[in-house]
């Protein structure tokens, strides 16, 4: 009876760790990224040099350490200063888009951005940028997505050099705030075929409905493209609704407010709102960023971040960096930070990455294949790790005897 106690007690340990999502396990899991903004994830030491190819002086740090706390510390305001801190957050974008004004620099930006992701075990990754943000030095649209697509291109042949493997998409990203959506819109479909898979909109939520930019989407979908939207991140329901009932949105960028159309009784039970039945009903997924909602304000913790519920009911959820100089983050320490709040296993982070991939916007027999070939694959390979262990390193069952074994 000893013996048979002891020998459960070793098969449930073994099948613990067979599961356990280390940091080394996440890092070297393949994983899928939809919601990460070039201008937002260079490397500091980039940015400096960058600066000073073009006599730009006005950088708060001159050491690439000292720059990389600044833009957390600024990232952090928001959620820190309230309103107040937005100003700030803010500016940290006019820092890194001043840099990437010219060819070779969006060329260099991109290139990296392939490489830091490919190192960090990203498989996939759609990246999104405004292009309307890089014609200070005169370049023109088309060349700015040709650069940032040459770059991808770049990026992912040194990734493969360096024995990872990474495909990047690029999402084109039109301001709210601005006039230009439906240029930017027929941009990303002339390229479809060229590296970019979809358009997007972003910038500030409040005062700028997504239905402002109802030309645009009806644009789109009529030429059978993509979009994701920006919404649910600080101006709440009416913002997720309009994205999704008025303008069609295949995606929610962050969507994390969708969480007041959820009640949560003091028994546990759950009732969710039109919206939010709709929103699961559909499978609409959601980009969630758990690191920039803190940064944000828009949840208070990572334990608290309705990412947790989310997933327990079942929603479409996806996680992802936003930024990932801003939040001194990468798609693994993203997963880290809900493995300590939930106690997620590698099948936790499976069912995210694969809902990332069901997600993407390449075409659906090359998701099909990256899902079954590459990403299920590469976690099944982790869970068999255990079956590999050094002799010396792995526990007799019951007895050092082989016939008791037996």
């Amino acid at each position: 009876m000893e013996k048979t106690s002891q020998l459960t007690n070793q098969l449930e340990q073994t099948l613990g760790d067979v599961a356990s999502a280390t940091p080394d396990r996440i890092r070297r899991a393949p994983k899928v990224l939809l919601h990460d903004h070039l201008d937002g994830g260079l490397r500091p030491e980039t940015i400096i040099e960058l600066a000073q190819e073009i006599g730009y002086e006005n950088l708060p740090e001159t050491d690439p350490a000292r720059l990389a706390v600044w833009f957390r510390d600024a990232a952090n305001s928001p959620a820190k200063e309230g309103g107040a801190g937005l100003v700030r957050y803010l500016e940290t974008f006019s820092h890194t888009c001043a840099v990437m004004q010219t060819r070779n620099a969006l060329y260099r930006v991109a290139a990296e951005c392939a490489e830091d992701l490919a190192a960090d075990g990203v498989v996939y990754a759609e990246i999104r940028y405004a292009p309307e943000q890089h014609l200070e030095a005169g370049l023109t649209l088309e060349e700015v997505v040709e650069a940032v697509n040459e770059g991808f291109r770049e990026g992912e042949r040194r990734a493969m050099a360096a024995g990872h493997r990474i495909r990047v998409g690029a999402l084109l990203t039109a301001m709210r705030h601005a006039a230009r959506s439906q240029e930017i819109a027929e941009l990303a479909n002339r390229y479809r075929d060229l590296g970019v898979v979809g358009f997007d909109i972003a910038g500030a939520e409040a005062g700028f409905p997504p239905t402002r930019h109802l030309d645009a989407f009806e644009y789109l979908k009529r030429e059978n493209n993509h979009f994701t939207i920006h919404a649910g991140e600080a101006f709440g329901l009416p913002s997720i609704w309009q994205a999704i009932q008025w303008c069609g949105a295949d995606r929610l960028g962050h969507g994390v407010r969708l969480i007041d159309d959820i009640h949560v009784s003091q028994d546990g039970s759950v009732k969710l709102g039109r919206l939010a039945s709709y929103v699961r009903d559909k499978r609409i997924p959601l980009e969630m960023c758990p690191t920039s909602n803190l940064q944000t304000g828009a949840a208070d913790s990572y334990h608290e971040h309705p990412i947790g519920l989310l997933r327990r009911l079942h929603f479409r959820v996806t996680v992802n960096t936003d930024n990932r100089l801003l939040g001194g983050t990468t798609l693994s320490q993203e997963f880290g930070h809900l493995v300590d709040a939930f106690g997620y296993t590698l099948d936790d982070l499976l069912w995210f990455t694969v809902n990332a991939m069901k997600s993407a916007f390449i075409p659906f027999d090359e998701r099909l294949a990256m899902i079954n070939d590459v990403i299920k694959p590469g976690y099944a390979e982790l869970k068999a790790e255990w079956l590999f262990r050094p002799a010396t390193a792995q526990r007799p069952l019951a007895s050092d005897s082989p016939a008791e074994r037996d």
